[in-house]
């Protein structure tokens, strides 16, 4: 069976490794970097030394700054930061084929529209079929070829039957879904509450309070998505609770490592270590959401006061330890 053809968007970390994904059986896969010094790096190094130092790009990945090869692509894989991926989609458009499909990668809210990934695609970019890959996922891991699982999701679901078939390899495998809004509420929400579990672990807060802190975190993010129709299992699987425990454990995730030197003392405006937290611009979009749907969201609140300078996190620990006792559920 000939394989769809695909382009990725975006070269940084993740982006890379869904480039390495793809490259599976291809010929040849184009990698697009908004910077053409970065693209021509990638080119004549074949690995991204900042991200990804000592993991070579595939050979069949083909670095570029050039959009116009989206016009050879079935399949486009767009991994730009979610704050870009409308002014990404756009200059996409000119570019895209009719019948291509475009598979958000990038977990995250418009901040300023408060429009989900899936949404500022499709208003974009009318003439692609969207669909959303989302889930528990360092691209290091992948870069190594250690086994992955993450989830796709399409309102069509004989788009995203044959997409899981296109882009799933013996170690990275994807499992299908319809409902796309659960899949990116767990994507965008893990985030913030990373950060919390992070601050946690940076103030010694104890591994049984990062556990309830992540538990209630959960909660959290379970309640918006029942308020905005997610499905109960899709928040329980790979793109909800799996990308959560995944992102709240580890400090190769930047949501948690953003927390962890905020809990440590460093100024919000310093913590993040010129790396892009999602989180950071999630966390306030998340409360606005929780507050327009009558959903109680503590943690979320707590995080976004820290990040905007509002609260410290002596303060947020207080606050949160000194909430009325109720019934778990």
């Amino acid at each position: 069976m000939t394989r769809a053809t695909v382009a990725v968007l975006g070269a940084g970390a993740w982006g890379v490794a869904l480039a390495n994904v793809a490259a599976q059986g291809r010929a040849r896969v184009p990698l697009w970097a908004r910077d053409p010094t970065h693209a021509a790096a990638l080119a004549r190094d074949r690995e991204n030394k900042r991200h990804l130092p000592g993991l070579p790009l595939a050979a069949a990945v083909a670095p570029t700054a050039d959009l116009s090869v989206l016009s050879e692509a079935e399949i486009v894989l767009a991994v730009t930061p979610a704050q870009a991926m409308r002014e990404t989609a756009r200059a996409a458009r000119p570019h895209l084929r009719a019948d291509a499909a475009f598979v958000v990668c990038a977990k995250g809210i418009e901040r300023d529209r408060r429009k989900f990934m899936s949404e500022v695609a499709a208003e974009e970019l009318p003439q692609a079929g969207v669909a959303v890959l989302s889930g528990p996922g360092f691209a290091d891991d992948v870069c190594k070829g250690l086994p992955t699982a993450v989830t796709l999701a399409a309102h069509d679901e004989a788009l995203a039957r044959r997409l899981c078939e296109e882009l799933s390899t013996r170690t990275f495998r994807l499992y299908r879904s319809t409902d796309v809004l659960g899949v990116e509420i767990g994507g965008a929400a893990k985030n913030v509450i990373a950060i919390a579990a992070g601050m946690a672990h940076g103030a010694e807060l104890g591994a049984s309070a990062q556990a309830a802190l992540i538990a209630r975190g959960f909660a959290e993010v379970t309640r918006l998505g029942r308020a905005l129709g997610a499905r109960q299992e899709t928040l329980m699987g790979l793109s909800g609770l799996g990308d959560l425990v995944l992102t709240c454990g580890s400090a190769q995730s930047r949501n948690f490592a953003l927390g962890q030197a905020l809990g440590q003392g460093e100024a919000a405006q310093d913590a993040a270590h010129g790396k892009l937290a999602e989180g950071a611009f999630t966390a306030g979009v998340l409360v606005e959401m929780g507050h327009a749907h009558g959903v109680e969201m503590p943690i979320a609140e707590a995080v976004d006061a820290i990040l905007s300078g509002r609260l410290s996190v002596e303060a947020a620990i207080d606050s949160l330890l000194l909430r009325p006792l109720k019934a778990e559920e």
